[in-house]
């Protein structure tokens, strides 16, 4: 059975989807023949992300805006459609915001998924898919455990934004025991990177970088002046940071699989817990090396002072996912340098037109 005749006239709610992530699973979400409704604040994120979706898929795409902590907004959105599941992007995301920020980030984190949970009760909704984080693993968890794996210890995170994805997921422990017939997948992701392969969406950070990537490229572009690598002395094959980078696109994919996970007679697991990694990690040399090598654009870095809290090397187990879901991360470092290197290039500002 096709995902659309199985969930004909029905819709998955897709919060946050017209941030980075969520625009790249919407162009799969469609691939594969479900219908969708984004549901966006547009705090962190643009709308232009949807109008090139909508030409990537050739069709409109139907979206809602609001804030996931209207209760009544997200009511009137349920009573539109018939919601079938949500896949739940919508929160705050920057680790170094959250520590200027904790309130807010536990408001729009936390209590914006009560909120969400209570009105998916209200309307019978029984599914969801929680885009959750490595950042829940805590720092002798990610010293001791590597790869980490799915029973690794969590907790003691080292920053509000771990914290708050720590919370929701324990939350969300708690409501499928009271549930009976609910049902979650919970995805921890490492780090995503790339963009599509069309040129067209990717990630357009507000203000300074959080990750990796875009800095790599915004640099390779002119933007910035230079890279700042923080440490060159970890015990690592090349003295700097090692983590597990995965493509957006196959991270998009393994929200598809979880759908259809969810929603098949083979569902056994009530609250699966999934790495979406590709388990394997690389040094933060080694993707300048190989953006460099696809873009054929010199990158210019200087090697200063450890940040506090960063650890040498974080990398995933990611074969429960392939066990559970049928998924596996298929794209490597030079796809993920050439997608980047092509949205940014074709992007230098962004959405900003």
């Amino acid at each position: 059975m096709k995902p659309a005749e199985a969930l004909k006239n029905a819709y998955i709610l897709v919060t946050g989807g017209a941030g980075y992530i969520g625009s790249h699973t919407l162009v799969e979400l469609s691939s594969a023949g479900y219908d969708f409704v984004v549901y966006d604040n547009l705090c962190n994120s643009s709308q232009e992300a949807l109008k090139r979706v909508s030409k990537i898929i050739n069709k409109d795409v139907k979206f809602e805006q609001g804030d996931i902590r209207d209760k009544k907004a997200l009511q009137n959105v349920f009573e539109k459609y018939n919601i079938d599941s949500v896949v739940h992007f919508a929160g705050l995301k920057a680790v170094g915001e959250s520590v200027i920020k904790p309130l807010e980030y536990y408001d729009n984190n936390v209590n914006g998924t009560l909120v969400l949970l209570s009105v998916m009760k209200e309307h019978n909704c029984k599914k969801i898919v929680f885009s959750s984080s490595a950042t829940v693993y805590n720092e002798v968890t990610t010293k001791n455990y590597i790869p980490l794996k799915e029973d690794s210890p969590t907790g003691a995170t080292t920053n509000p934004y771990g914290r708050t994805k720590q919370f929701i997921e324990e939350i969300l422990q708690d409501f499928y025991i009271s549930e009976l017939d609910f049902k979650v997948v919970t995805l921890r992701y490492f780090n995503p990177v790339g963009a599509h392969e069309s040129g067209t969406i990717g990630e357009d950070p507000n203000g300074v970088p959080n990750n990796l990537m875009p800095f790599i490229a915004q640099t390779a572009v002119g933007k910035r002046e230079y890279l700042s690598v923080f440490g060159g002395d970890y015990d690592t094959y090349d003295g700097t940071g090692v983590r597990d980078y995965i493509h957006v696109v196959d991270l998009a994919n393994a929200h598809v699989k979880a759908l259809k996970y969810i929603s098949s007679a083979n569902f056994n697991i009530k609250n699966a817990t999934l790495n979406i990694g590709t388990g394997q990690g690389n040094s933060v040399l080694s993707m300048i090396k190989a953006f460099e090598k696809v873009s054929n654009k010199k990158v210019l870095y200087k090697i200063v002072k450890r940040r506090e809290g960063d650890i040498a090397k974080c990398f995933a187990d990611a074969s429960l996912a392939k066990e559970v879901l049928g998924w596996q991360a298929t794209k490597n470092i030079e796809t993920m340098c050439k997608d980047s290197w092509k949205w940014q290039s074709n992007n230098p500002k962004g959405y900003e037109t």
